[in-house]
């Protein structure tokens, strides 16, 4: 069975598995739980308090703003996953355990099964005839975990400058004061030009005879 085809498979079986799980126990409590439907249980629920006024009322701005900032900082981690994996798999390729050429008992010589997998997972070629026609067997192994050491590093540099990147955008809406709850204005331009105005206005009155 190929990868592609092994990743279909998995995908199919979560998703069945996910749907059969929810409408299981949909179809469990429609069976189990009681039903005596009145007038007051049948009323809108809203954290157990009665409902007052319009459901129509403006929240605070605020609200919004701190939402879209977790959004925003909260969608990265889904980049971490594909990086471990990467990286993981590179770990396990420059470890001594994982030889790119195994020899066997009888003097031939095999692509190590541990070798094989892991680059299939990473998505890379594996060039078996090239590989089993080397002659130094230690020098190919070592050079197959130079290879992955220096894709380790590779990882280690692309995940530094994601953070880097991300800092600097965490140090912006910082500086800026989108994390503060309530937002000091000092030293905004506008407020800046709008109290020297009011100020202005009012020496005027003042010196109005």
């Amino acid at each position: 069975m190929s990868l592609s085809t092994t990743i279909v498979a998995y995908l199919i079986l979560f998703t069945v598995a996910g749907f059969g799980f929810v409408l299981v126990n949909l179809l469990l409590g429609s069976i189990l739980r009681p039903k005596n439907p009145y007038e007051e249980k049948l009323e809108i629920y809203e954290c157990g308090e009665p409902t007052i006024g319009s459901s129509f009322v403006q929240f605070d701005l605020r609200f919004y703003v701190v939402a879209l900032l977790f959004i925003i900082f909260d969608v990265e981690v889904a980049f971490f996953f594909p990086w471990a994996v990467v990286f993981g798999k590179s770990t396990q390729l420059a470890r001594p355990e994982s030889p790119a050429i195994v020899e066997m008992e009888d003097g031939t010589r095999a692509i190590g099964p541990g070798y094989i997998g892991l680059m299939t997972e990473l998505g890379l070629p594996v060039d078996e005839a090239e590989l089993l026609a080397s002659k130094d067997v230690a020098e190919s192994n070592t050079q197959a975990q130079s290879a992955a050491s220096k894709l380790v590093w590779t990882c280690v540099a692309d995940i530094m400058i994601f953070f880097a990147i991300l800092m600097v955008g965490f140090a912006y809406v910082w500086k800026r004061g989108d994390l503060d709850w309530v937002r000091s204005m000092a030293g905004h331009p506008h407020t800046s030009a709008k109290s020297k105005s009011s100020w202005r206005d009012s020496t005027q009155v003042a010196t109005t005879p």
